[in-house]
Formats: structure tokens, sequence, C-alpha cells
């Protein structure tokens, strides 16, 4: 049956297949976590339509189809020089701001490359597995940074980071910013407006062949924080991922290393943000890997008494943890120990659960 504009997302999760049918449920991105029915979004409506009757009621669509098998591959892994970076289990990846209006304590070293450096070196000692290094905030309003500037903020710090051996993003838009951060020693490009504000951006990274993480904004070309009215939040933000993931393919970038986060809060209401966290399964069709950056965010302080930046530890964690249990693959957070430590929770508990205990 061909229905327009389908949309899935994996509900139902269960501990364990272990015990069940066979076919009864699917294993979710080649990770920890397993369904047993999709809420199939159409034309307006939603249904649930169990595991088992997949192939009896969509075998014959393209799209749904083409949904389920990306839902459902395993997501390869990245070399990355002498390092890999695994999407079969949940990691961290540690903020690292060098901007004087950061959320993170290392907006207070950008002017020292060795200290900024050291508190990198210290969230891959606390269970970061990538740090992402930026010269730029993101955060309403900001002042946009000179490339140059942005080039002699970011550069050092990743030079000494590159000579650690740790695995680096470089968060930026800029293209002369990714090509001096790739040549200092960065592994990954983190792009906010998933390579449209800067018209070289798509051909350094494909040259680079350097995996990117494209992110959801509403009008990247302008900026971050661009307003925009939803039809449906969920399912408008997958299709402008999709869009960008065929466009970054086309301009040549390897479909193996493209990573999609929905970008929290960037041109979204505090409804649109909650929406995005309850159906973040749905961007599993996508087919690539999920980068969460949910940290400190201003909607844990809209849900508690506006608790400022420095108070968001504990909303911090349980959005994490919201997108652990959706199958995101990375999270991108300020607090490296304690987000590390609540994974390594979570992990104990599922690997106890998938055994059947």
């Amino acid at each position: 049956m061909a229905i327009s504009r389908l949309h899935l997302r994996p509900i139902q999760f269960v501990d364990t297949p272990i015990g069940l049918p066979d076919g009864s449920v699917a294993r979710l991105a080649g990770g920890m976590q397993w369904f047993a029915a999709y809420e199939a979004i159409a034309d307006g409506a939603r249904r649930t339509v169990p595991v088992a009757d997949f192939d009896r009621m969509f075998g014959a669509d393209e799209r749904a189809t083409r949904l389920h098998r990306a839902i459902t591959a395993p997501r390869p892994p990245l070399a990355l020089g002498a390092r890999t970076l695994r999407f079969d289990q949940p990691s961290v990846a540690g903020i690292l701001n060098l901007t004087p209006d950061s959320f993170s304590e290392g907006g207070m070293r950008g002017d020292d490359p060795a200290a900024a450096a050291t508190a990198g070196f210290d969230m891959t000692v606390a269970g970061a597995a990538l740090i992402d290094v930026g010269g730029e905030s993101t955060r309403p309003k900001a002042p946009l940074v000179w490339e140059g500037d942005e080039i002699k903020r970011v550069v050092p710090v990743i030079e000494r980071l590159a000579g650690s051996g740790a695995l680096i993003s470089v968060d930026t838009r800029k293209g002369a910013v990714m090509e001096a951060a790739l040549a200092a020693g960065a592994h990954i490009v983190n792009d906010v407006s998933a390579l449209l504000w800067d018209e070289r951006a798509l051909g350094i990274v494909a040259a680079a062949g350097c995996p990117v993480v494209l992110m959801h904004s509403p009008d990247p070309a302008r900026g971050p924080h661009g307003e925009a009215a939803y039809g449906n939040v969920l399912t408008d933000v997958f299709d402008w991922l999709e869009h960008r993931v065929a466009a970054a393919i086309a301009g040549g970038v390897d479909p193996g290393r493209i990573i999609v986060d929905p970008g929290i809060g960037f041109g979204k209401t505090l409804a649109d943000n909650l929406a995005l966290l309850n159906g973040l399964a749905l961007f599993h069709g996508l087919g690539c890997p999920i980068m969460l950056g949910a940290s400190r965010k201003r909607m844990i302080g809209a849900l508690s008494n506006e608790a400022p930046v420095d108070q968001r530890l504990g909303g911090s964690i349980a959005l994490a943890l919201k997108g652990v249990e959706a199958g995101v693959q990375m999270l991108r957070v300020h607090d490296v120990a304690e987000t590390a430590q609540a994974v390594r929770v979570w992990r104990g508990l599922k690997d106890q659960a998938l055994v059947g205990g």
C-alpha cells in the first residue's frame, strides 16, 4: 500500500528479545535497544503497526521498506586514525567551547590554549569518547566571530589535543576554520548549519573525507536561531535532515560518515523541543548515527523555575538518558563525568536485561 510521506517511529521497546517469538521485535540501529512496533505517521494520522505485521502491511511500499531497513541497519564504526568511534552503544562527546560567553568552563580559557587543552584531556579521562572544540558561540544573539579569530582560538587547542591521541570534532560553520582545524588534527566537522552557511563547506568536507555532523536549524544561511512555523515539528525536522543528508551524499560525502543532530533549542519553542525529544527514535529512519545536544539548554530552566545555567545538571542528565533510551549514539554534553557515569549505570542495567535478568 502506498502512503504519502510515511514516517516510522520505533515504539514499544523491550528489555530483551530472548524468549519472544521470531520476528516479533527488531533491533534498533544495531545497538542495545529492541522494539516491538512502529508508530506509522502519514497524512496527519498515526497508528501502531506491530513489527510482526510489518511485511504484511507495508512490504510492498518502497518508502516503508527503506525506512525499516535504515532503522534496523547497524551503524558502522568510524576508523579515525588510530582511534575508532563506535555506534553500537551510547557515548559522550565533551563540549570545549573557547568563547567568553560559553556554557562551559572552557570558555574561560580561550586565551590559554594549554589550559583549554588540559580541560579537554580531563574530559577524556572522565569518559568522553570525543572532544568537540568550538571557537564561536551559537547562543541567541551571539556576535559573529571573524574566521581568523576563530582559527586562532581553536587551532592551538586542537593541535595539543591531537598530540595526546584524543578524538576531536570542530564545531564551526566556516570553511576556512574547517580546513585549519582538520589540518591541525581534528577528525570530524560539526556544523550547526548542516553545510549551508558557507558555500565552500560541502566541498571541503567531501574532499577531506572526514565525518560530518549535520544539525537542523530553520534558516541556517542566516543563523542558527531563525524562527519557524512547523506543521509537525518531528516530521518537518526529519524531512529537512533527510534532504540535507541526500545533498551531502550528492556532493561527495560518504553516507557512512554522516551524523545527524535534530538541533534541540535552535529555532524551536519549548513545545517543539519536547516533541522532538519524545519522538527521537524517528530519526533512526535517516540511517545515520544521531547526536543529541541538550546539555544545559534553556528548556531545562523553563521546566525548573528558571534555573540558571550552572544549576541545570539534573535536567541535563534526564535529557541525556531520554536520548539513550531512544537509541541516540552520541551525547554532546558539558558535564562529562556525570553523564558518563549515568550512561555506565544505564549500560549495566541494559546488559543485565538483555541476558534475561
